[in-house]
């Protein structure tokens, strides 16, 4: 009956959210030039259908497969410190954009996402290789760090050897929603099928969460299991960072506060942790958006300051 209760109470702060994104802005808009702006003779139409709504969807979209990733790679490495990013997923599919954007500078932004998304795939693939199907969480958690941090190191190369591209990449890599619209919805909508996928994998999770020789012994295929939910996560994730950039701490954070409301048992972790994962990017970009009109700030850097007083406190907690 709480886990209800929260559930709804979760799904309501989210829809005042969805309305307060479509609401305000550079230009504020009224409750009924809300609903007449689904109008397409109504003035504020373009605002609305082109704009906003594009915009809040695919804030929601992201948030929650965001959050779903990192739920998913905190389970089955089983570390509450872990996220999509340990994997070198969001860093790889960085590099691959601002590779892009500095040897290439006048290609159009159409190939942006396909190359991030590249990129991403591309750092997931070269971590399987290295690690292979039968490795501990431990080793894919310390090698995905590193290669992460590698990533990370030939961004700022790129970055400070080519000084003249860096605003476009800079802008890119702080994770942000500004400038997308239905492209970008209809290019994340496909990666929606690994969701029940990912629901589906809930019991196998938990009991993966009772260690190997457990969950073994019940029947469960740790390796089979474990590179399963790894690829939907890091599926997930490198669609999300392809279109929005690497939002940082999100995949780590939503997890844990939805872990912190109804516990962790998956079939129910999963899917509370989607409202949290869109609430909380709801709110970010709300606030990117609002907090200095018409001046815009990424959601990426909303997100990093809700998320590291809380990842230094669980850091400072866990040990």
């Amino acid at each position: 009956m709480k886990t209800l209760s929260l559930s709804a109470l979760l799904l309501c702060v989210m829809c005042v959210l969805v309305m307060m994104n479509l609401s305000f802005g550079a230009v504020s808009l009224t409750f009924n030039d809300l609903l007449s702006g689904f109008q397409p003779t109504s003035e504020f139409y373009f605002t609305i259908h082109e704009y906003r709504l594009p915009r809040t969807l695919l804030a929601m979209l992201v948030g929650g497969m965001m959050a779903l990733s990192g739920t998913l790679v905190q389970g089955v490495i089983r570390n509450p410190l872990a996220s999509p990013d340990v994997l070198g997923v969001s860093h790889g599919a960085g590099l691959a954009a601002v590779l892009l954007m500095t040897l290439y500078p006048d290609v159009s932004v159409y190939w942006l996402p396909w190359t991030a998304l590249c990129g991403g795939l591309l750092a997931a693939l070269v971590l399987w290789l290295l690690c292979g199907s039968h490795s501990s969480a431990i080793k894919l958690a310390i090698t995905g760090i590193a290669l992460a941090t590698l990533y990370g190191s030939l961004v700022d190369f790129l970055m400070l050897t080519r000084p003249l591209e860096i605003n476009n990449a800079l802008l890119w890599l702080t994770g942000s929603l500004w400038g997308r619209g239905w492209d970008q919805v209809t290019m994340i909508l496909p990666w929606l099928i690994l969701v029940p996928v990912a629901f589906w994998l809930a019991k196998r999770i938990n009991l993966v969460q009772l260690g190997d020789d457990v969950a073994t012994s019940l029947g469960v295929s740790i390796p089979v299991t474990r590179l399963a939910v790894l690829a939907i996560a890091v599926g997930m994730t490198a669609a999300c960072v392809s279109i929005c950039g690497p939002i940082g701490f999100l995949g780590l954070v939503a997890p844990h506060l939805a872990r912190r409301l109804v516990g962790g048992r998956h079939q129910i972790l999963l899917p509370c942790a989607i409202l949290v994962g869109m609430t909380l990017l709801l709110l970010a970009d709300l606030v990117a958006r609002t907090i200095d009109p018409p001046i815009e700030l990424p959601a990426g850097i909303m997100t990093a300051i809700l998320g590291a007083p809380y990842f230094l406190w669980l850091l400072f907690r866990t040990k």
